[in-house]
């Protein structure tokens, strides 16, 4: 197969694999062991939480280990909202589901008011409705760093002093944005990051959460006071290791930015040409370099995800946690698509092992189950 599906998940790397693979083995302690075996571990444990602060630009003191994304997210927007005194929620229309659904439960448990700010066509966030959420405050904001269906960037660093300015608190999900864009919060003062390994060649079932120092956090799950009281339950230090060893890997695969950007656009503009119709989900926007959604329109989009996956093409509709409805993308409705247009659309994401050749051959045969399916 050729796998062009890594905003879904990423294959596991071999150099985390093998950083793994010892924990798994032999190395069998529990990190709050005070034995020769445990302390092993912790050290384990702590070498992990440096990379993942390295990556993103934090302290180790702020990073909070979880079993990925998604827990991730309800961490930060539950914990924060029982730990504060918030007048409002505030998110976007094109967020997931993580993220979307915890806002709505919290609208609906505490009565607050919920606003969920619109996109434009090109799935830009808008900045004059952001605005205008941000009173009464304190709001609590999440929107996401990079979306996972378009690709598209929000401009957290101008989000962030925003919502500081207006005495808000600011979560993100840069579960996307994560090893594939720089990010250093030192310069960019978002409280609240979540991020998953298995984006970034690393284990399913493993992420963490960014807490910035001096963030009020309630816990989510109690008991036994790991992760600062904030996480219970004894440490996944195989899983952790992993998610270690991916963040340092993805800190030396940045460099494969411009080449990875190269080959999207290469894909873009050879479907653009090539097929009749097709339209470049915001094109005009900045993006994650290795993200391409299209839309054939007259196409359904399970249809042609089906047609390349018999000529070995891995691709997706949108979201990998939605795949299974077959109602259009509410990212892609969020961005104007008429609902028939929505849903031919069609997702390519790239990875470190991405070839030259394997666009090529991609190119050829979208291009062939394109005119196929219209001929019909």
């Amino acid at each position: 197969m050729i796998y062009l599906d890594h905003n879904a998940t990423t294959p596991l790397a071999p150099e985390v694999l093998a950083a793994m693979e010892p924990c798994l083995r032999e190395h069998c302690g529990n990190p709050a062991s005070l034995h020769r075996l445990g302390t092993q571990a912790a050290r384990r444990v702590d070498a992990a939480r440096t990379a993942v602060a390295r990556l993103i630009g934090a302290d180790a003191s702020e990073i909070i280990f979880t079993a990925g994304g998604t827990e991730s997210n309800n961490l930060a927007l539950r914990g924060a909202w029982e730990a504060g005194t918030f007048a409002r929620l505030v998110t976007s229309r094109v967020e997931h589901p993580s993220v979307q659904e915890v806002c709505r439960w919290l609208e609906a448990k505490s009565g607050t008011s919920l606003t969920t700010l619109p996109v434009d066509r090109m799935g830009r966030l808008d900045q004059t409705a952001l605005a205008n959420a941000l009173t009464p405050s304190p709001a609590l904001v999440s929107v996401m760093w990079a979306n996972n269906e378009t690709g598209v960037l929000f401009p957290m660093a101008t989000i962030a002093e925003r919502v500081k300015h207006a005495g808000g608190s600011l979560h993100t999900d840069a579960v996307q944005a994560v090893g594939r864009i720089p990010i250093d919060l030192r310069a960019v003062p978002v409280d609240l990051l979540s991020l998953s390994a298995h984006k970034l060649g690393g284990p399913k079932g493993i992420g963490a959460l960014f807490v910035r120092r001096g963030t009020p956090l309630a816990p989510l799950l109690l008991g036994g006071g790991q992760e600062r009281g904030l996480r219970g339950g004894t440490l996944n230090v195989p899983a952790i290791v992993g998610l270690g060893a991916a963040c340092t890997l993805a800190q030396s695969r940045l460099a494969d930015i411009p080449r990875l950007t190269q080959l999207r656009d290469h894909l873009a503009q050879a479907l653009l040409a090539q097929c009749h119709g097709a339209v470049v989900h915001g094109d005009q926007a900045p993006r994650l370099p290795n993200t391409l959604s299209l839309r054939f329109p007259g196409v359904a989009g399970e249809s042609l995800l089906l047609h390349l996956d018999d000529a070995g093409i891995a691709v997706s509709t949108g979201a990998a946690c939605s795949s299974g409805k077959h109602a259009p993308s509410h990212v892609i409705l969020a961005m104007g698509v008429p609902a028939r247009e929505a849903g031919s659309a069609i997702r390519f994401s790239l990875g470190p092992d991405t070839t030259e050749a394997d666009i090529a051959h991609a190119i050829a045969q979208t291009v062939a189950a394109v005119n196929a399916l219209h001929a019909r």
